[in-house]
């Protein structure tokens, strides 16, 4: 048997396994760098990944930049009012057309200036009308995308299924947070030195919430008040609860009940889009896989209305930084210990500390499915 044969057989046991019963993967799933791109072929670059927010591009001839996989990704709202994921590739010769973020009329390619609307629609190409060169047959690639929730996600999968649908559950969790209204504040951009899989467990699992977040979280969120929430195949969550003695965070919504305006719920769409929903304040991260070991975090803050002044907006990125760079901290230092022969299975936390973990294991069983050795034929040659 192979390998990657014998990595899947082992992924589909773990997660086979009852809840009580629950066992972390070994390290092995988080260093081999031959099974992240089985991975990567097989599942990850035919899903649903969240780009961002819809909110950070508000107006006409807004946009950002980022990329998925080998894709140079454009997201920009067209003058039709409509938000698109574009190729961000001249179609001359390939050349990047934007970077960062902003606001423009045109995207005008630096290396031979043809230049395209914030739709994708080519409007000029120099000195090559005689090439039959116009906007009737030139535009911009454009990739599947939804906006669900105020969320903006894409999937390089022509033939993918809808994403809206999978997450009818978790529309039900949040609807009384009004999400999609939630105002955006600010985004970062980071590179962490882990594999993907890690953060989205560690994000998702509020067992180590005291332990590595003594003073930043542990006075609102500790461990021991959190409780497992609602799961599907497509994500699974879970409510970090604050304590009686915690001032409030806010009142957010109006229709919000008063145990969800004292907790923040963290849910997580499979495979790599992580958020903490609270009455007034939304994070949320999306995990871009690079290699095995190498991840990009894109992460925005957004708040409900103007709830914050600006101090307390201040402060709240100030907390967030912090969490992130200790949990940054903790997941680059495990990333060197997974390499270990003695880096083996042990046992998961109960249900409402490590459950939604048990969750991802049998969404990744799922889209593992069977082993195909053409895969990794096919990886290999490349």
């Amino acid at each position: 048997m192979t390998k990657i044969a014998s990595l899947s057989t082992i992924l589909q046991e773990t997660a086979s396994l009852p809840e009580t019963q629950a066992q972390s993967l070994p390290g092995v799933f988080y260093t081999d760098p031959d099974f992240f791109r089985y991975e990567v072929d097989r599942f990850l670059s035919k899903e649903w990944h969240c780009l961002g927010r819809a909110d950070e591009i508000p107006n006409p001839g807004d946009y950002f930049t980022t990329k998925l996989f080998d894709e140079p990704l454009l997201i920009a709202h067209g003058e039709d009012g409509i938000i698109r994921v574009l190729s961000n590739l001249c179609r001359h010769r390939g050349m990047q057309l934007a970077q960062g973020a902003g606001a423009t009329r045109r995207f005008v390619c630096p290396y031979h200036a043809w230049s395209y609307n914030p739709s994708g629609q080519l409007r000029n190409a120099p000195m090559m009308r005689e090439k039959g060169v116009t906007g009737a047959n030139c535009r911009l690639p454009e990739f599947r995308s939804e906006i669900w929730n105020g969320f903006i996600y894409a999937n390089l999968d022509d033939e993918a299924a809808p994403l809206s649908p999978r997450l009818a559950g978790l529309e039900q969790l949040l609807g009384r947070y009004e999400t999609a209204k939630m105002r955006f504040v600010r985004a970062f951009e980071e590179e962490w030195q882990t594999n993907w899989k890690c953060l989205f467990e560690n994000f998702m699992e509020a067992y180590h919430l005291s332990v590595v977040h003594p003073d930043t979280l542990h006075p609102y969120t500790p461990t021991g008040l959190s409780r497992k929430s609602m799961s599907d195949d497509a994500f699974t969550a879970y409510c970090a609860n604050y304590p009686e003695t915690a001032a409030p965070r806010g009142a957010g919504a109006p229709g919000l009940t008063e145990e969800e305006r004292r907790r923040s719920t963290l849910f997580g769409v499979f495979p790599t889009h992580i958020a903490s929903q609270a009455a007034t304040l939304l994070a949320s991260f999306s995990i871009q896989p690079l290699t095995v070991d190498r991840i990009r975090v894109r992460w925005t803050l957004s708040t409900y209305e103007d709830h914050l002044t600006q101090d307390e907006l201040e402060q709240r990125i100030d907390l967030w930084n912090e969490v992130n760079r200790e949990d940054r901290e903790k997941l680059e230092r495990m990333q060197t210990g997974l390499s270990s022969r003695h880096a083996t299975s042990g046992p998961l936390g109960p249900k409402d500390l490590e459950g939604t973990i048990w969750d991802f294991q049998r969404y990744l069983s799922r889209k593992m499915g069977t082993y195909e050795p053409a895969l990794v034929t096919a990886t290999a040659a490349g």
